[in-house]
């Protein structure tokens, strides 16, 4: 069972960037496509990006996204990141990683392909 840990989140200007990192210290991720996603109150959680296993590491980018945030997989570290560059109001949310598979690499936005999360880390972009 994953126990994925969240960490990264915070208060930032529009315009900032804030660096968010997906781990789990007892198992390796490698085997396993990540996924961030995020959620505002009253709304569904909505899948920000993914990104699938080693040897394919093909990345697939919400739209409203795409061209500022990246993310990328640190095999070394056991650790995803997303990194998010021009952040604006709208970014704001509880960002959670999310787990698909082993060995599944469909990285389709859909929540319940996703069977482990982690408890997520508040992001806010505010002036």
């Amino acid at each position: 069972q994953l126990q994925l840990v969240e960490s990264g989140g915070g208060l930032v200007h529009p315009g900032g960037s804030l660096r968010l990192s997906c781990t789990d210290s007892g198992n390796s991720l490698d085997k396993y496509a990540i996924a961030w996603f995020r959620q505002v109150p009253g709304k569904e959680r909505e899948g920000v990006s993914c990104i699938r296993t080693p040897g394919d590491e093909e990345t697939t980018y919400r739209a409203s996204v795409r061209g500022r945030f990246t993310t990328y997989r640190d095999k070394a570290k056991n650790t995803i990141y997303l990194q998010m560059n021009n952040l604006k109001p709208e970014d704001s949310g509880i960002y959670f990683c999310g787990a698909e598979g082993p060995l599944v690499n469909l990285c389709v936005f859909f929540e319940s392909n996703f069977g482990s999360w982690g408890q997520g880390t508040q992001v806010t972009v505010s002036s």
